[in-house]
């Protein structure tokens, strides 16, 4: 194209040491957590049976719909890491999320049927045996929190995993609150400690759940990250020799890991020549490489004025 027209930069990719997206590089540790997650849930289902623990049965249901949120993780993973297509340009990255927003979904659903059941155990408390409880909770603790260190730095990097991250979080603290009202009734005798615990259980699970929620709605809505100051980048841009002006600024994610910006740069006109160009695009892609970790940079390089040609919708 001739100088003061289009001109794209761009470049993308997955993060350093890995071949997909963010979470792809535990997709392994993903798996271990699945099953260590499947095996308490089998024990606390026996646990509920044998003690007909509420907080027990409780935490059997969450793990259960924690094992689909785990393994929904895997899945997204899986199609995320599926080559892009004519029609499908970033491939399939945003699954994802579409991941992470359901076990939001799974998450508020367990959290409100177990508080339905623990209000309903307070009003008509039942004999539960403390100290076979204790032992099927203490199972739970150890082995969500193997799980949770296996996905500790991941939850950091990711959003699908850290929805499976804070599933298991919620199965530890549920675990920890069972073996505690099991304690409880041993020593005490007070009955309703059951349903407490599972009251416990309930409110840890939705504030942790709504944050990841808005996290998610932030990335389908195109939000700018949230580690990314959009005035800075701006300055930044600015302060390059020969840049003029900028406009149509969007930073925005397509999923963990993945930020893209696209920006239109006016630039001195004497500095649209072909070496001029170059040293241009190559000196924004450092600068936003450098100072913002967004790779994955689209520039449209302009002379002055050309602004007032382009579409309104550009704006």
């Amino acid at each position: 194209m001739g100088a003061g027209h289009d001109h794209g930069h761009t470049h993308g990719g997955p993060p350093p040491g890995t071949t997909g997206t963010a979470a792809a590089a535990y997709k392994g540790r993903l798996r271990m957590a699945l099953g260590i997650t499947l095996t308490v849930l089998l024990a606390y289902v026996a646990g509920s049976l044998l003690t007909g623990s509420l907080a027990l049965f409780a935490e059997a249901g969450h793990m259960a719909t924690d094992a689909v949120g785990v393994a929904m993780a895997l899945l997204a993973i899986h199609f995320a890491g599926r080559p892009a297509s004519s029609r499908r340009t970033f491939g399939y990255a945003r699954a994802e999320i579409l991941a992470a927003l359901l076990n939001c979904l799974l998450l508020l659903g367990v959290g409100g049927f177990i508080l339905f059941e623990a209000v309903q155990r307070l009003t008509n408390p039942t004999e539960v045996p403390g100290a076979q409880t204790v032992v099927f909770g203490l199972v739970g603790v150890v082995a969500n929190g193997i799980s949770l260190a296996l996905l500790m730095r991941g939850q950091k990097e990711s959003l699908n995993v850290r929805g499976a991250f804070l599933e298991v979080l919620s199965d530890a603290l549920g675990s920890l609150a069972v073996v505690l009202s099991a304690v409880v009734i041993m020593v005490t005798g007070w009955t309703q400690a059951d349903a407490v615990a599972s009251l416990v259980i309930a409110l840890m699970i939705v504030p942790r759940t709504l944050k990841l929620l808005r996290e998610a709605l932030d990335v389908l809505l195109e939000a700018a990250p949230k580690n990314v100051d959009m005035d800075e980048v701006r300055a930044h841009i600015m302060a390059l020799p020969g840049v003029e002006d900028l406009h149509d600024l969007h930073v925005w994610t397509i999923t963990s890991g993945m930020p893209v910006l696209s920006a239109h740069v006016v630039v001195d006109p004497s500095r649209l020549d072909s070496a001029g160009q170059e040293k241009m695009l190559h000196d924004l892609q450092g600068c936003l490489g450098e100072h913002f970790a967004v790779e994955h940079c689209t520039f449209q390089l302009e002379p002055s004025g050309h602004a007032d040609h382009e579409a309104r919708l550009c704006h």
